[in-house]
């Protein structure tokens, strides 16, 4: 089998057997390929059925001789074996060489957190007179406010909207749903946003249902809420480097800080493992220690 073929075959395993998102597929995709140009670069070029341990080894010492960090050969690495198991299941292969496969050991580094405080003054520093004003501030109140994904917010729906209830549906990775709370400050925003700004706006064909537009009326893209961010942090002289998703690590670190049950937080966040939200307790941990260090008279 060549690769392209291949590849193709794993890209609809992956969207129609495992309904992944469209941005999962193609992260996968960027993997096999990663794959496929290793195995172009040997003398007797290497093809997806032939492919042994031993190459997987090689092919995971080059990725890291190319300047590949740890958590990225890693990422690559749940890649190959997803594809090695589609392999198996379409009868394309008899046996996995991937099973055996150790990922390389990835020291998890604890995300950047905003105070309350440098919130309160990133919200405070957007310029509520321009046209945008409202929207932005119902952008940021709403990423820490449910401690959403960008691409969640993105695509977040009108018709998804439970606001008397204070709840919203989201839809994460692997095109799963669920349903988070939503605080007052991002109600109030939202609606605001909605009755003051939206309604004004000239909406593209297929983006009637999505909260958050531009002002042609199709849906933002990630990077421009990133860059919306960026200047806001920029205006307050705040000398982190942040993005979206720092609002989502901060929502879950003020919750574990206040005392919020694990479970809880893991079911908002929608992680689909626990071990993924324990990042949380790590930094609630530091927080306790910086307390103990400025309050305790032994200390």
């Amino acid at each position: 089998m060549d690769w392209r073929s291949a590849i193709k075959g794993f890209q609809a395993y992956l969207k129609l057997e495992k309904s992944l998102a469209d941005n999962s597929v193609e992260a996968y995709s960027r993997d096999i390929e990663k794959l496929y140009q290793f195995a172009e670069t040997k003398p007797f070029k290497l093809k997806p059925e032939t492919i042994n341990l031993t190459d997987l080894r090689e092919f995971i010492t080059w990725a890291a001789e190319l300047g590949m960090i740890p958590s990225s050969q890693a990422r690559i690495l749940s890649g190959i074996k997803a594809f090695y198991k589609y392999m198996l299941m379409e009868d394309l292969i008899k046996s996995d060489p991937s099973e055996l496969l150790e990922s390389p050991k990835i020291r998890r580094k604890l995300p950047d957190t905003l105070s309350y405080q440098d919130i309160n003054k990133l919200i405070a520093a957007i310029d509520l007179s321009k046209p945008e004003g409202p929207r932005n501030k119902a952008i940021l109140e709403t990423l820490y406010g449910s401690g959403l994904r960008v691409s969640e917010l993105t695509e977040l729906k009108l018709s998804n909207l439970y606001l008397d209830i204070e709840f919203i549906k989201v839809t994460g990775k692997g095109n799963k749903e669920r349903l988070v709370p939503i605080g007052a400050e991002a109600i109030k925003a939202i609606k605001i946003y909605i009755e003051s700004l939206r309604v004004h706006i000239p909406i593209k064909k297929g983006e009637d249902d999505i909260v958050f537009l531009n002002r042609r009326g199709a849906r933002l893209s990630r990077q421009m809420i990133f860059l919306m961010i960026q200047d806001l942090a920029q205006t307050i002289g705040l000398k982190k480097t942040i993005s979206p998703h720092t609002f989502r690590h901060s929502f879950a670190t003020h919750l574990v800080e206040g005392g919020a049950d694990l479970r809880a937080v893991q079911e908002m966040l929608g992680h689909e493992s626990i071990t993924t939200t324990e990042i949380y307790t790590h930094l609630d941990r530091e927080y306790l220690k910086s307390t103990i260090s400025q309050f305790h008279p032994r200390s």
